[in-house]
């Protein structure tokens, strides 16, 4: 998949943007989106309606605890920017071992999840319309299995990579929430953004690559591939997985 077929079907566009209203220092916050709204369809609509109750989770609390949004204590995965949720729905389903918290501001793509989630009768799979920064500073820490960030906004032009997601700061944000042990993924078809996700993640002390040679990771049977994804590979694009893990602190 390329560049532009990234930007036009993976319109969760999570990255870092300034924020132009707080002057000083503090002139550029952590913002995980910048909103592009696409038409939602009628069905999407009465998602939202009929099926928020049972698998949507309203931001705003002040802890998300996870044994209160799933009922039980299982391993738990968060994904960033699920996009339409395919690739989100199909883990749920083929692991009903693990719950699933999926945060997307793209709202049809969340009224899509939740149609699926209501006919798969899904129990492990909860979403999000939020923004990522708030909903981590909502999560206790260590409660993640995992947190998957699968095709960001790669934000091509070098003018941008500013406001992309992957940098230090958000990172900082990640890795408390991670258990010991717990693994952070990202995945994305823009090459340069792959080799600069991977500068960031090696220069993180308390992240370990788990790839053999310290490099790019085969992708994890647990990822399906997104149908734009197969599409892409026909055509000979490149997919680059990168896998780290909360590791122990030296004593």
């Amino acid at each position: 998949m390329n560049t532009d077929d990234t930007m036009k079907f993976f319109s969760s566009t999570f990255s870092v943007v300034e924020d132009s209203n707080i002057g000083g220092e503090a002139s550029r916050r952590i913002r995980s989106f910048v909103r592009r709204e696409g038409r939602m369809t009628r069905a999407q609509r009465r998602a939202f309606v009929e099926c928020w109750a049972r698998f949507g989770v309203d931001a705003g609390a002040a802890t998300l605890e996870p044994e209160w949004l799933f009922g039980r204590r299982a391993p738990l995965v968060l994904e960033i920017g699920f996009g339409d949720g395919e690739s989100l729905v199909a883990m749920a389903m083929a692991h009903p071992e693990m719950d699933y918290l999926g945060i997307e501001v793209h709202r049809p793509g969340i009224g899509h999840v939740l149609l699926r989630a209501e006919a798969l009768d899904l129990s492990n799979l909860r979403v999000m319309c939020a923004d990522a920064v708030e909903v981590l500073r909502q999560l206790p820490d260590e409660s993640l299995a995992r947190i998957q960030i699968f095709f960001p906004d790669p934000w091509p032009k070098a003018r941008h990579h500013k406001r992309r997601l992957i940098q230090p700061p958000f990172v900082k944000m990640l890795v408390p929430k991670l258990r010991w042990a717990g693994q952070l993924h990202v995945a994305t078809d823009c090459e340069d953004y792959a080799h600069s996700i991977l500068n960031v993640l090696r220069a993180v002390p308390e992240l370990a690559n788990v790839a053999d040679g310290g490099g790019f990771a085969s992708r994890p049977a647990y990822r399906p591939l997104t149908r734009f994804e197969r599409r892409g590979r026909r055509l000979g694009h490149e997919v680059w997985d990168m896998l780290f893990a909360r590791s122990q602190p030296e004593v």
